[in-house]
């Protein structure tokens, strides 16, 4: 299990993304800081919320296989990593998924409820139209 997270500034907050790799699947958490964390506002938000954090559903991604790498041009990786700006695009995709997959849920239960407040006006109107026809 690999698990790296990326920070990035997105007007007008910090965003953190988790990215959590176990085998084939990717999964990805989503946090926004506010105004710019410190390291170790960072290091401290890992060790207390990590296991808190809501993950996105498993997805399936293509492993490419990696031979060890000389420390000097690991160096040059993690430097060029840090300047670029944003996410990766399985990320990104990942995180849309999560998103439409969350804004579907949301419509279910809002058109549940509404369906269920007319049910209830309905059996209301029911009701005064019964106790109409009663007369005293």
């Amino acid at each position: 299990m690999n698990i790296k997270l990326t920070i990035f500034f997105e007007e007008p907050f910090w965003v953190g993304v988790f990215e959590r790799t176990d085998g084939e699947m990717l999964q990805t958490a989503r946090v926004v800081f506010g105004s710019e964390p410190k390291d170790y506002e960072v290091y401290e938000f890992i060790l207390k919320n990590f296991y808190k954090l809501n993950f996105s559903i498993p997805n399936k991604i293509q492993i490419v296989k990696q031979k060890t790498v000389n420390p000097k041009r690991l160096k040059r990786i993690i430097k060029k990593e840090t300047s670029s700006k944003g996410l990766g695009t399985k990320a990104q995709q990942t995180i849309k998924l999560d998103y439409e997959k969350r804004k579907e849920e949301c419509k279910k239960l809002s058109k549940e409820k509404r369906e269920e407040l007319e049910k209830i006006k309905f059996k209301k109107r029911q009701v005064k139209k019964k106790e109409k026809k009663k007369g005293h």
